[in-house]
């Protein structure tokens, strides 16, 4: 696996390469992260990662400074999972001077997580449109646990006419239904212990749904009470539709449920297509 940081190296070394395919990553890579690179290698001739922390999109009193950096350990994961080239930017790299250009998302950055986190996405499709820019890929492969941010960049990819295919990738979950994600490191045993529960009320949920229940307010309400009397703090339980994270006009209508809860300090989000 080749690791460049410098862009204008990144680019001569993917000149050669074919049809690129691209994960980007903040690091501290679980299954999940490895599972899209295993995906990738269907989708092109060279496999790219890139690992960025970027500060962009973390708010002011969000975790960028604390957020896990495993740099070796993620190389050597990357390396055999078969990724071929490791884009690993510094942030005078990829930010040589201030940021004074923004992709800005229309109304979706502002709903759901982007409610509890102003900014956030702002963040996330200016990076991501950089990384883009800079890899050149033909395909990117992002998680489905992040349900919102996939949208948004699939919007974004499609409305700016960039020829890049976005793929989605299932969410990965360890053996007792807990979303992976690099924050879990955060968690207390205790609180490892009862974090699957929001996956549980989730699938709840569904089922319910599945059995006729159309009244998806009191079911968002019922999961939100459930993960209080569990001593959660949630920001939102949403049943939204599939195709613009709006609330269902139809039961009948492609949906998904999107949840953000804190479990101490350490805050869980997750999803289910219905």
């Amino acid at each position: 696996m080749h690791i460049h940081s410098a862009i204008a190296d990144l680019r001569a070394a993917l000149k050669p390469r074919g049809r690129i395919v691209f994960v980007p990553t903040m690091g501290n890579l679980h299954a999940g992260h490895i599972s899209l690179m295993q995906q990738a290698r269907a989708h092109g001739d060279t496999v790219v990662a890139s690992i960025f922390v970027n500060r962009l999109q973390f708010g002011p009193n969000e975790d960028f400074d604390k957020y896990p950096r495993t740099f070796q350990a993620d190389c050597d994961k990357l390396a055999a999972a078969g990724v071929d080239v490791l884009f690993a930017p510094t942030e005078s790299d990829l930010y040589p001077e201030p940021q004074e250009y923004f992709i800005e998302p229309p109304g979706i950055q502002d709903v759901l997580d982007g409610e509890f986190r102003p900014g956030h996405f702002r963040g996330v499709a200016t990076v991501v449109t950089k990384l883009f820019n800079c890899v050149q890929p033909q395909v990117a492969l992002f998680g489905k646990k992040d349900y919102q941010q996939l949208m948004v960049i699939r919007n974004m990819t499609r409305q700016l006419a960039m020829p890049i295919d976005i793929v989605g990738g299932e969410t990965v979950r360890a053996d007792d239904g807990l979303a992976l994600s690099s924050r879990n490191g955060y968690l207390s045993a205790a609180e490892r212990a009862e974090a699957p529960r929001l996956y549980r009320l989730l699938c709840e949920l569904r089922q319910a749904v599945r059995c006729g229940e159309t009244d998806f307010v009191k079911l968002e309400k019922s999961v939100i009470e459930q993960l209080t009397a569990a001593g959660w703090k949630t920001d939102y339980v949403a049943v939204r539709q599939q195709s613009d994270l709006t609330p269902p006009e139809s039961a009948n209508a492609p949906l998904v449920v999107l949840a953000a809860s804190r479990l101490g300090n350490t805050r869980l989000i997750d999803n289910i297509e219905l």
